[in-house]
């Protein structure tokens, strides 16, 4: 058995599965009827998909759509156990959280190669910009690759050749953000750093990703330490399935800058009040919580209550080629349940100084977002069929 199957195969399960009716069609992954896909018009639509925005919680190995799968493996020589198209988006329903990762981490096998790795960020990069995103921060997890036999320069070589043309074809800026695995051992969290301390000009920050439960972020309290005293900016997945305690210890143990996913902070308000005080962003992914079954419904999301108490939250994809929507598709997705286009441009707005651009690329892309909202017209403006209280 190789390092990255047995690390794999030590994942626990997600501690519960829904019974939803799916929310997209396993044929095409796309959204079906139901109440988070409500029909928008086309105008608010587009609207949506215009507005300036940054992406700050997007892993790129979960942007891997079947079709490039496919046609990553035939060229790679890798044997995947479906044929054809139709068999492996079959595949692209979840019942929980070990469900996905299975699939998840078998079809990171496919990327070999540099190209690989460039041909991927592109593929993001096309669907970001059609969507309206004028910079992201992107995470990868090379722990993985790694134990996959492929070197750390093959992936990092190939996503900042991907986000160099990206950057030409669309005018999108963005960074790279390496992941710390937390259910792998800590020593070879260790390792990585010893890795990326010669290439460390090349990436933004470090985040702590994966089975979050059993993991709490204290684990990596000297890895987070050391990686500060590296120049990287911190965050870290807490509060997603874990309890608001892991919220609170990534921001006093790693210190981190943004908490991805974040949704158990509310069990605190204490927590809430501090989140508010020192302005630090959440990054949310709603799609992904439902489909994993951290709520069973998008009305479940405290993101409501979050702006409310004035919490800085931004809307993200997360996974999106698994969970059947890229971040245009979450704007829409809270939209047709009631959250109005100025709580989403306020979101839109967060994303941006929320973001480790530097400060003039900040300036240049609010001048872009306020730009869009004098043409805008939205304040207040609700979904016609708006069931959020």
């Amino acid at each position: 058995m190789d390092e990255a199957q047995a690390y794999r195969d030590t994942i626990p399960a997600a501690p519960h599965a829904s019974s939803n009716t799916p929310t997209h069609d396993a044929s095409t992954n796309a959204p079906v009827d139901g109440p988070i896909s409500a029909a928008a018009s086309k105008a608010t639509v587009e609207m949506l998909r215009r507005m300036p925005k940054a992406e700050l919680h997007l892993h790129i190995e979960g942007t891997l759509e079947p079709e490039l799968a496919l046609r990553l493996a035939r060229r790679n020589g890798v044997t995947l156990p479906w044929k054809d198209l139709g068999t492996l988006r079959q595949q692209y329903e979840f019942s929980n959280l070990q469900s996905f990762l299975d699939l998840y981490y078998q079809l990171m096998g496919v990327l070999r190669t540099a190209d690989d790795f460039r041909d991927l960020m592109l593929d993001y990069l096309d669907r970001a910009a059609a969507d309206g995103v004028r910079h992201a921060e992107i995470f990868f997890d090379p722990q993985v690759h790694m134990a996959n036999g492929i070197s750390l320069d093959t992936v990092m070589d190939g996503l900042i050749e991907g986000l160099r043309i990206g950057g030409e074809r669309h005018g999108i800026t963005g960074s790279l953000i390496v992941c710390i695995v937390r259910d792998m051992p800590v020593d070879s969290a260790e390792a990585l750093l010893d890795r990326i301390a010669l290439r460390v000009g090349d990436l933004v920050g470090i985040g702590l990703d994966s089975a979050e439960v059993g993991y709490p972020p204290s684990l990596f309290t000297k890895v987070f330490a050391r990686a500060r005293r590296m120049g990287l900016r911190v965050v870290a997945h807490a509060g997603e399935e874990g309890p608001a305690d892991y919220v609170g210890e990534a921001l006093d143990l790693l210190r981190a800058e943004r908490i991805d996913h974040g949704c158990r902070a509310i069990d605190d308000e204490t927590l809430v009040g501090r989140l508010v005080k020192a302005r630090v962003p959440l990054t949310m992914c709603p799609l992904s919580n439902l489909r994993l079954n951290v709520v069973d419904d998008l009305r479940d999301l405290p993101i409501r209550r979050y702006l409310d108490a004035g919490v800085v939250v931004t809307v993200n994809s997360d996974d999106p080629a698994y969970f059947g929507g890229y971040i245009g598709d979450n704007y829409q997705a809270l939209y047709d349940i009631g959250y109005t286009l100025e709580d989403l441009a306020r979101c839109a707005r967060a994303s941006i100084t929320g973001s480790f651009a530097s400060e003039t690329r900040q300036r240049a892309l609010l001048e872009e977002f306020d730009a869009w909202r004098a043409t805008a017209a939205i304040e207040g403006t609700a979904h016609p069929d708006s069931t959020l209280a």
